[in-house]
Formats: C-alpha cells, sequence, structure tokens
C-alpha cells in the first residue's frame, strides 16, 4: 500500500474526509494536494468541506 493510500485510510470516514485533513496528507506526503485528490477519487473517498477548491 503507497504511504497516500495509508494515510487517507486513516483519517477517512463513512467514505469521505475533510480538505483540510486531505491538505495535511499531501503535505506529510511530501505531494501536490491534486496527488491526493486523484488517489481519493480512485479509493471512491469524498472531499467535504473543501476551502478552496483544490480538489475540484
Amino acid at each position: 500500500m503507497d504511504p497516500i493510500e495509508s494515510e487517507i485510510l486513516k483519517h477517512a470516514k463513512d467514505g469521505n474526509i475533510d480538505c483540510h485533513t486531505a491538505i495535511g496528507i499531501a503535505k506529510k506526503c511530501g505531494v501536490h494536494p491534486k496527488a491526493v485528490g486523484a488517489k481519493l477519487d480512485e479509493m471512491g473517498i469524498k472531499i467535504h468541506n473543501c476551502q478552496l477548491g483544490c480538489f475540484q
């Protein structure tokens, strides 16, 4: 399992994750937020409370 997916699974609840957490995962993994967004799409997990539109 890749580190992004592992972090997502630690934080996602009921198929959702909030924007702040997703951005934190991107920073922790050293990737652009769009990489986290792509992984979330792949995993079928939705972003909620998006702050800046980073994941649209």
